[in-house]
């Protein structure tokens, strides 16, 4: 089977037939919050229970969250100049569109006069984390610092809300833990964010769904403990399988293979469609599974 890039579910379904797929290419949290039906809120009240929840959830002021449709449109409202985009990010795609420089090879915590700083943190490549009092340290240097938290739901101890720095921004997307898209947050100084706050409206319905997962805690608690326990079983499957483990998060896992395509075209066969990393030809990245797939995984892993 020859395929230039790896193209997506569809493509996969092309080339090895219909049939009871699963995708485990995603990144995302596949386990959704259950949404549930809410009566009619305005807008405003349903903003300022947003707020509350996020502020508990991440341990800042309820006056330093900002929620909005997309938290990376909120940011590119920022005057361009030189921005320096430390490890692997899908921002710097939209920062250039935006009139943004890119610095290129930058060595990490060194900004080099860079007058925006953006880190991922769990980058979405490899899971790659980075230490709060590290970030903060980093902001003392910089004039601004966007530090992407899309990924940290499942790890609290990574976020930099509780000790946001006067110039960072934290951005962080309902989407990939707990499966509410087309809602984010911008965490920072309020006087900062009432110069981004985002034009595009957010729907009150959205915005209550959103209180409503955000104060989940029950919920949100056993999320993490399952994802905690099944990345560590994944890993052991893999372990089993001959693959090396080389990064991910509570949402995903990154495997050296040896040969990422064969291994993907090997469980595409039946039916479990994974993701190739960008720029390898050995790392696999592998979501983590439903409760109710682990048999046909297992079985699929020990084929390999």
């Amino acid at each position: 089977m020859q395929r230039d890039d790896d193209q997506g579910l569809d493509q996969a379904i092309a080339d090895f037939g219909p049939g009871d797929w699963i995708d485990l290419s995603t990144g995302l949290n596949r386990h959704r919050w259950p949404v549930k039906s809410l009566p009619p809120q305005p807008a405003a009240s349903a903003t300022a229970a947003l707020r509350r929840a996020a502020a508990q959830w991440l341990d800042c002021d309820p006056a330093q969250v900002l929620p909005v449709a997309d938290s990376w449109c909120a940011v590119l409202r920022l005057p361009p100049g030189q921005a320096a985009v430390l490890g692997s990010s899908h921002a710097e795609e939209r920062l250039r569109a935006a009139g943004w420089a890119l610095r290129p090879g930058l060595a990490p915590l060194d900004p080099a006069g860079a007058d925006l700083v953006v880190v991922a943190n769990p980058a979405g490549s490899d899971g790659r984390e980075w230490q709060p009092g590290a970030l903060a340290e980093l902001a003392r240097n910089v004039p601004r610092l966007v530090v992407d938290e899309s990924l940290a739901d499942p790890r609290p101890d990574l976020s930099l809300a509780p000790i946001l720095p006067a110039n960072a921004l934290v951005l962080r997307e309902l989407q990939p833990f707990w499966g509410l898209p087309g809602l984010g947050l911008v965490l920072g100084d309020p006087a900062l964010l009432a110069d981004i706050a985002d034009p595009c409206p957010v729907q009150g319905c959205i915005l209550g769904q959103a209180a409503a997962a955000l104060a989940d805690r029950s919920w949100a608690d056993d999320m993490v403990l399952y994802m905690t326990e099944a990345s560590l079983r994944l890993d052991r499957i893999a372990a089993a399988a001959g693959w090396r483990m080389a990064g991910g998060t509570h949402l995903f896992r990154l495997y050296d293979t040896g040969d990422a395509r064969a291994a993907q075209d090997r469980l595409a066969r039946v039916h479990l469609w994974t993701r190739r990393a960008a720029g390898s030809d050995r790392l696999l990245r592998m979501d983590i599974p439903l409760r109710r797939e682990w048999d046909r995984v297992s079985a699929a892993m020990r084929e390999i």
